[in-house]
């Protein structure tokens, strides 16, 4: 192990290694992945003068904590920069607050912990320079469905990373805000809002839907109205993509996110905007969304 890693004393609830995703592989069955929250992590990386792909930590529901080493060869200690963003939670560095959105100075031996987000359910940790694990596809992102990139972390694993590149942006803070308490999220129709009824239709976009505890990097289950369908015909395997609203026979919705399957059986109400993803990415159990009908827009990734 190089003289500049991550020791991990505890991971949390599910601590994963993200970028941006490794796209152009659906049709080998291979799903873009990455972080479920973009924003945060090219967020993170900025703040540190990284490339906006490079590698860093999507830590879910906080718990983290995790030992600085910054060595050089010869063993005499270093200082390392370090940046938080996404759902905010508390951080401290050997005990003591340290605030998020902004670059953090950190030595060797220095421990940081989070605690649980107020609010959101995921956050992102970039060391300047990036994490240097193995790249799989093109990327070092850990894909939870198919199994491809590093495996969630566990207690003991140590993170390399890699020597910092250019230069710091000057930037001391990024203005941020916390996400909501209810989320509304801009929806394209189709390709299969035919296959609903119209009463069905219209409750997409007028009923309350609550996130439930049966979700993960696959996808959000969510709770409320059951939307009818207008028929009952068989539908054949077709493309999914992030964002994608698949309603199975109960009728509740599937958000799919990050680790969605490439293909599916079920009809696709509505795609959530490209835009909106990010926000999607951070929704936690319990929390409301509505939706709201886009008619027109860019087409979703």
């Amino acid at each position: 192990m190089n003289g500049r890693h991550l020791e991990i004393l505890a991971p949390g609830p599910l601590t994963t290694v993200q970028d941006l995703g490794r796209p152009g592989w659906a049709h080998l069955g291979v799903t873009t992945s990455g972080a479920a929250d973009t924003a945060s992590l090219t967020l993170a990386n900025r703040l540190l003068g990284n490339p906006e792909d490079s590698a860093a930590l999507e830590i879910t529901l906080g718990g983290l904590r995790a030992r600085i080493r910054s060595r050089r060869a010869d063993g005499t200690p270093t200082v390392l920069y370090l940046a938080l963003t996404g759902a905010p939670c508390p951080v401290r560095l050997d005990g003591r607050p340290a605030g998020m959105n902004a670059p953090i100075a950190v030595t060797d031996g220095q421990l940081l912990e989070l605690g649980p987000p107020a609010s959101g359910l995921r956050t992102y940790l970039a060391v300047r320079g990036g994490l240097d694990v193995p790249p799989v596809l093109g990327s070092r992102s850990a894909d939870l469905l198919s199994g491809l990139g590093p495996p969630p972390l566990t207690a003991g694993d140590t993170v390399p990373l890699a020597p910092a590149t250019g230069s710091m942006p000057g930037v001391d803070l990024a203005p941020c805000a916390d996400p909501p308490r209810e989320f509304t999220l801009r929806v394209v129709p189709g390709p299969r809002d035919d296959w609903f009824d119209e009463a069905s239709r219209r409750a997409l976009y007028r009923e309350r839907w609550e996130a439930t505890s049966r979700s993960n990097r696959v996808g959000v289950r969510l709770d409320g109205p059951a939307l009818v369908r207008a028929g009952y015909g068989e539908l054949p395997a077709e493309g999914m993509v992030r964002g994608a609203l698949q309603v199975p026979p109960n009728g509740r919705p599937i958000l799919f996110l990050a680790d969605h399957p490439v293909t599916g059986g079920y009809p696709v109400i509505g795609v959530v905007h490209t835009d909106d993803l990010p926000l999607a990415g951070q929704l936690p159990p319990g929390a409301a969304v509505r939706f709201r009908r886009y008619g027109a827009g860019r087409a979703p990734r």
